[in-house]
């Protein structure tokens, strides 16, 4: 063991949070991400690289002896960086955006300042009470009834994803549903939602336990707008019934992912109270446009639903990851969540004059992730957010009419908020298969150039391009330039192939 010893560098105390080092990296990696957002205009958007670029370079172990922040910046810049698809590029119109903000990043460094596990009121009595307080904010902001606030007899909570949302929220349901029917009967019940809905709502009805043969997506079709019809979910429900299974749990859209379709809340919440299901709305990404009054209507019905979720670092500044969840009745997600165990037990708890938020969600430990959203409704304002979802929203009408204005293409989808669905399609006469082929070649050239990334999606057969704006540090120039560089591959490309 000696002899060991002996091969050890001499080596000082290791202080990991020495305040005059933290101060002095602090103020270089504010500096080089500063520079980051300053230049990420000029990185291409869409990652170059090939599979195992990275690997094939790193070291294939630890550092034994420390690196300065100098060197490990520079391989940030330069292995890195190379690897990122920059969702903050102003040239990023794939997918939603995952929108940030200066007020957002100071509030993530005060939440990775405090480092609270905020499990239970306890832990942390400020981390429970602002997010109580800005999930009311916000829920003032929207116009939500009183019941789905702690100023009223419901409340929310800061989830980490919409997926988490739907699972808490699914698992109150089936337990509610089993405790009044018996727990031999789970592989009765059955849930719903359009064919639209996010992949995530099979993955989370499965985690839930619900056979994945009573997972119903009902088909929508464009002349809906692909939002959900009342009279076929009012057909599907009462076959199942009919067979002797037991309906459960409706997640309705407000903004699907690949189209931006909307379910009508009223209708459809009054078909499922008939039958006594859990009627959840996903509204993460569109939901934050209803802070503005002309895009209010969309939550109309509301007060008939038992829960609603949205994600702020969609479209309110707020980072990844941010999904709020506002609930009717939370004791039902309580009592389908909560633990107890001895070493977090306090009277303050048992009495219960507080709330734990550990049981709103599917793990224990959280962070202090209101912070994020304070500094951002202070910082900004409620009137500097509509400006900022009505400047997305102007910009994409901008290029539908750069769409309309050209007969080679078409708006698949009637835009309703910052996403603009089209394709190319320059002959009535050639068939889908060929137009389909065309549109592939058309994004694939497109992103090939690394100025522009968009994506597509598939629906009622027919294959869509997507022009989702929403970056941050997107403006009209970027769109305008984006254009540009479409009609470029569509020159291009019709002149390949003779159109």
């Amino acid at each position: 063991m000696g002899r060991l010893e002996s091969n050890l560098p001499e080596t000082c105390q290791f202080n990991p949070l020495d305040p005059e080092e933290f101060r002095k990296q602090a103020h270089e990696m504010v500096d080089f991400i500063a520079d980051y957002y300053q230049k990420v205009e000029t990185y291409p958007v869409l990652s170059q690289v090939q599979p195992g670029y990275l690997r094939n370079t790193l070291p294939e172990k630890a550092p034994y002896l420390p690196e300065s922040l100098e060197t490990i910046l520079k391989d940030v810049q330069n292995q890195i960086i190379p690897g990122m698809t920059h969702w903050l590029s102003p040239n990023f119109f794939a997918f939603f955006p995952c929108t940030v903000s200066t007020a957002a990043f100071l509030g993530e460094m005060l939440c990775t300042c405090f480092n609270s596990v905020g499990f239970n009121w306890l832990a942390s009595p400020a981390s429970t009470e602002l997010e109580m307080t800005v999930l009311d904010w916000l829920a003032n902001m929207l116009k939500l009834p009183k019941s789905f606030m702690f100023q009223g007899t419901g409340g929310g909570v800061i989830q980490n994803t919409t997926s988490e949302a739907m699972l808490v929220t699914l698992i109150a349901a089936r337990d509610k549903a089993l405790a009044a029917v018996g727990f031999h009967n789970m592989h009765k019940l059955v849930v719903y939602a359009s064919d639209q809905t996010h992949s995530t709502f099979a993955k989370v009805s499965k985690l839930a336990g619900i056979c994945p043969r009573n997972i119903r997506l009902i088909p929508t079709t464009l002349d809906s707008g692909f939002s959900l019809s009342p009279l076929k979910l009012r057909t599907a429900v009462e076959a199942d019934v009919a067979s002797g299974l037991l309906p459960l749990y409706l997640c309705l859209n407000l903004g699907t992912t690949s189209t931006t379709a909307v379910d009508s809340i009223g209708p459809l919440a009054d078909v499922a109270k008939e039958h006594g299901l859990w009627v959840h709305v996903d509204a993460a990404y569109a939901g934050s446009a209803c802070i503005c009054p002309e895009f209010r209507h969309h939550l109309d019905g509301l007060e008939r639903v038992d829960s609603l979720s949205l994600s702020p670092h969609k479209w309110l500044l707020s980072f990844l990851d941010c999904c709020c969840l506002w609930l009717q009745n939370p004791s039902l997600v309580v009592k389908a969540l909560s633990t107890n165990p001895e070493y977090l037990r306090n009277k303050q708890s048992e009495s219960d004059s507080v709330v734990d938020f550990k049981d709103w969600q599917v793990g224990t430990g959280r962070r202090f992730k209101s912070l994020r959203l304070w500094l951002i409704f202070r910082s900004y304002g409620i009137a500097n957010l509509q400006s900022h979802i009505r400047s997305d929203i102007r910009m994409a009408k901008m290029f539908e009419g750069f769409v309309k204005s050209d007969p080679r293409f078409e708006i698949l989808v009637p835009r309703e908020f910052g996403l603009v669905c089209f394709r190319l399609k320059p002959d009535e006469d050639i068939g889908s298969d060929y137009t389909e082929m065309l549109n592939r070649k058309l994004l694939e050239w497109v992103n090939s150039t690394g100025r522009v990334y968009m994506t597509h999606t598939k629906v009622g057969g027919v294959y869509i391009l997507r022009f989702a704006v929403g970056a941050t540090l997107t403006e009209e120039r970027h769109v305008v330039a984006a254009w540009k560089l479409i009609k470029e591959g569509a020159d291009a490309l019709l002149t390949c192939f003779d159109l």
